[in-house]
């Protein structure tokens, strides 16, 4: 049985406006059966299908062109093995379920990025990660899925089957998952440290930081010899919270992270020469804080500003360089930038098309406010990808880059594995894109 398919009329666009299309049908298939079929029946047409969850890949990974794939009817808990610590949750659920699922259970996932509105298959097809040089991403703690092909086959990849190296990070590129079992870890607390600092003794300190702390990263002020480190430790889950009551952490993270701040860019990408005196400001306001609470409720912070992000992974020695390069860079071109920059740190792992697959990775995100100037912003990723490019970076997925198999290849090992895999599961690429096209290179 085929799901309902309706004519889309409305443009799709991304949460970060960086990527749109008016898919020619979107459907909402609600079992693994309607799914099946309806690849199979865009086969059999020649057209491509692409699975769409929150839209919050600022690439154009997720555009659908032709048939756009809904995944709301694929959201829950399919199974659940306590024993084993292994939770098997729909490909929709949204990761800021997970945790209220989680709970009841004692358990936790092992580590998170710091945004929590994406669907489990779209932050693991992505490789969202979050931070500590002894915690991979999010794909790493993938132990099956079961997906539909590309010829409308219902496949499950087990946990011992080298195939999951692929498909547990495969950019939507092998087929649209519908399950996937999780790792998961007893329940845990965290205490978070957040600190002011010197921009040049915390990029020196950077490679120390990250390997004295369970999960590191900060945040460096362009403009500024300012950054806000925050070191997070983690602790029993009986841990009391504590720390600044809801009045302080409201006027912190909801006045001052988001409505002043957008406030602030907004004034900025109207003028953009007060960025420096802005950022100078908002250096010297920053203030230490120490505050202990369940551990998804540190690692998530509310980002309520839009942004554009492109994001490189590098060897983990490089970045403190990397980074003095990116602030001479921002000198020299004379870019005027009201985000922060944000550094954090990744374990390697053995996932075919992770961006931490065989090394230690440091990473580097940079951001533009939505509404800057397009050329200006454009500009300045330019420049900042020419100094990631240098390192041997390795772009996020789910992030603005203009990388291409060529340079793709060369620096990941198994690029061309990968390359095999996805010819055996999605043969005539039906789930091909643009995007695809680019970094896949076929």
């Amino acid at each position: 049985m085929l799901p309902v398919s309706t004519r889309a009329t409305n443009t799709w666009s991304n949460w970060g406006g960086t990527a749109s299309c008016t898919p020619e049908r979107i459907i909402a298939p609600q079992s693994t059966d309607e799914l099946a079929a309806a690849v199979r029946e865009a086969a059999d047409r020649g057209r491509t299908v692409k699975p769409v969850g929150a839209g919050h890949s600022f690439s154009e990974v997720a555009v659908a062109p032709d048939v756009q794939i809904a995944m709301s009817g694929f959201a829950g808990v399919r199974h659940v093995d306590r024993e084993a610590g292994r939770v098997t949750l729909g490909a929709g659920t949204h990761l800021h379920q997970i945790p209220d699922i989680l709970e009841p259970l004692g358990l936790a996932m092992t580590n998170l990025g710091d945004v929590d509105r994406q669907t489990v298959s779209g932050a693991t097809a992505t490789g969202t990660h979050g931070t500590g040089v002894a915690f991979g991403g999010i794909s790493t703690q993938i132990r099956g899925v079961t997906l539909v092909d590309g010829t409308g086959t219902v496949r499950t990849v087990a946990e011992d089957d080298p195939d999951l190296a692929a498909a547990a990070l495969g950019l939507g590129a092998l087929g649209v998952l519908t399950e996937i079992t999780l790792q998961c870890v007893d329940a845990f607390a965290i205490e978070a440290v957040e600190a002011p600092g010197d921009a040049e003794e915390t990029f020196a300190g950077f490679l120390d930081a990250v390997a004295s702390t369970d999960h590191y990263e900060f945040y460096w002020f362009p403009h500024t010899t300012r950054v806000l480190t925050k070191s997070n430790t983690r602790l029993p889950a009986d841990t009391p919270a504590s720390g600044p009551g809801s009045v302080r952490r409201y006027i912190d993270d909801e006045l001052l992270s988001n409505k002043f701040f957008g406030a602030l860019c907004a004034l900025s990408a109207r003028v953009p020469g007060v960025v420096p005196t802005i950022n100078q400001v908002s250096g010297r306001a920053l203030s230490a804080r120490t505050y202990t609470d369940r551990s998804d409720r540190i690692f998530i912070s509310d980002r309520g500003v839009r942004f554009r992000e492109m994001e490189y992974a590098l060897p983990l020695e490089a970045v403190p360089d990397a980074l003095r390069e990116l602030r001479a860079m921002i000198d020299r071109r004379r870019h005027r930038v009201s985000f922060p920059v944000e550094v954090r740190a990744a374990a390697a792992d053995d996932l075919m098309l992770s961006t931490a697959a065989g090394r230690t990775s440091g990473y580097i995100a940079v951001h533009r406010y939505h509404r800057d100037d397009t050329g200006s912003a454009r500009d300045y990723f330019r420049d900042v990808e020419q100094i990631m490019v240098a390192h041997g970076g390795r772009p996020h997925w789910g992030k603005m880059h203009t990388r291409d198999a060529d340079y793709l290849r060369g620096v990941y090992p198994r690029f061309d594995e990968f390359l095999e895999v996805r010819g055996r599961f999605d043969p005539e690429r039906t789930f091909a894109n643009p995007y695809l096209t680019t970094t896949l290179g076929a």
